[in-house]
């Protein structure tokens, strides 16, 4: 295994590339040095047959998005505030009748619905956010918006 100043210096430029790709320009340096940092406490244990440039590839991967996400979170400077905040309708102001047709479920339809019909999972994954069977996941969720279908019509009926 070569020494990891070495690493550093052949393949220093390609991780850089990857922070760029996934951060931009501007915030590449963090992630490329939280790269280094995190390899290099990894270093000692790593494998000799393990290929270099794949694991630091990964680890510069996961560091950008974890760069992105802290900036995400970061709070961004003004000149002044504003006097009072502004109040933005929450979900609920846009059809309280629908949201009151959920809340009526019970709260394992409601979540079959919504981690079925608007996040998408598959009954499998939502079985296990619930701790039930693929078969009870989809039928709580067939049940809940056959509820649902009954509390809100569409039509207004």
């Amino acid at each position: 295994m070569p020494p990891f100043e070495e690493i550093v210096a052949e393949y220093g430029p390609m991780v850089l590339r990857v922070c760029r790709a996934v951060l931009g320009p501007s915030d590449a340096a963090d992630a490329w040095s939280e790269t280094f940092l995190s390899a290099l406490r990894a270093f000692p244990g790593l494998s000799p047959d393990k290929n270099i440039e794949a694991w630091l590839v990964t680890i510069a991967h996961r560091r950008a998005i974890d760069v992105g996400r802290a900036l995400t979170r970061a709070p961004v400077p003004a000149e002044t505030l504003p006097e009072r905040p502004a109040t933005a309708p929450g979900p609920a102001d846009y059809d309280p009748d629908l949201w009151a047709a959920l809340r009526a479920l019970p709260t394992k339809q409601r979540q079959a619905v919504a981690y079925h019909y608007l996040a998408g999972l598959p009954h499998a994954e939502i079985a296990a956010l619930l701790g039930n069977s693929p078969d009870a996941a989809r039928r709580a969720a067939a049940d809940g918006l056959k509820t649902l279908r009954k509390l809100y019509p569409k039509d207004g009926s």
